[in-house]
């Protein structure tokens, strides 16, 4: 089943084309990773596949519905972690999750029962603390905390381990993967290339607004011509735009 489905999708800013008619879809149960060096249009497309984004043209589709008539089912059926959460700055932690089990109506009963469970794994110990006084970290963690919560179908994760520390890298790591085997869909974006090597069932990656290349690992090797490129070898081969690395370093 196609779970994430995009087809032609244009964003024009002004007169400046960030994203040039990206076709991809992902299946059920996928870890699909999105790469691309920065500025290449990672985020304007989560943002226009996750609905906070209009596309200048083009079509979405989640879970089979078309994200021009039926946003608000898909919002309430998906799971979002921008890389720079936005909270309310002067509420705490409890009341923040609070916020959002009463935005989405989930069973209070039960995710009250996750979030306890949540925050023992992430080390999410502050609740009472006003979010203004979380760190960056802190933040990510409890914005994870208020996702999971709810376990969401689909997945959609914008650079999710910037900021945490190793042990909790390590727990969303494993947690999505285990999501994933259950039968929910990951779309995470992700400049650790290791995540993506290690984690993804299929990559693609996008250059200036373009898909340059899409598939499983080997199949982005052998895009290369190389069976023994690591993925850092290939994305710069298909990012780089001709620019030699060694020559650049020499010159340092």
């Amino acid at each position: 089943m196609k779970v994430i489905e995009a087809r032609n999708l244009v964003k024009d800013f002004g007169n400046f084309r960030a994203v040039k008619g990206v076709n991809l879809f992902v299946e059920q149960g996928e870890i699909y990773g999105f790469l691309g060096p920065n500025g290449a249009g990672k985020t304007t497309t989560i943002r226009m596949l996750t609905g906070t984004l209009k596309p200048t043209t083009g079509e979405v589709k989640i879970l089979g519905l078309d994200l021009k008539n039926d946003e608000l089912e898909i919002k309430r059926r998906i799971g979002v972690v921008p890389d720079e959460p936005k909270m309310y700055a002067n509420l705490k932690g409890f009341e923040f999750l609070d916020f959002v089990i009463e935005i989405y109506r989930v069973d209070r009963k039960k995710t009250k029962e996750r979030i306890e469970e949540l925050c023992e794994a992430f080390g999410v110990n502050y609740l009472d603390k006003a979010i203004s006084d979380m760190s960056h970290g802190m933040k990510q963690k409890l914005y994870l905390v208020s996702v999971l919560m709810r376990k969401p179908e689909v997945l959609f994760l914008d650079e999710p381990t910037v900021g945490l520390d190793a042990r909790s890298a390590k727990i969303l790591k494993m947690l999505l993967q285990k999501y994933a085997s259950e039968g929910s869909t990951i779309f995470m974006t992700t400049h650790v290339l290791e995540i993506a090597e290690k984690m993804c069932t299929r990559i693609g990656i996008i250059n200036q607004g373009t898909l340059v290349s899409e598939g499983t690992l080997s199949e982005l090797k052998n895009s290369v011509k190389s069976n023994y490129a690591s993925l850092e070898d290939v994305f710069l081969q298909l990012t780089a735009n001709g620019e030699d690395i060694e020559a650049i370093i020499k010159e340092l």
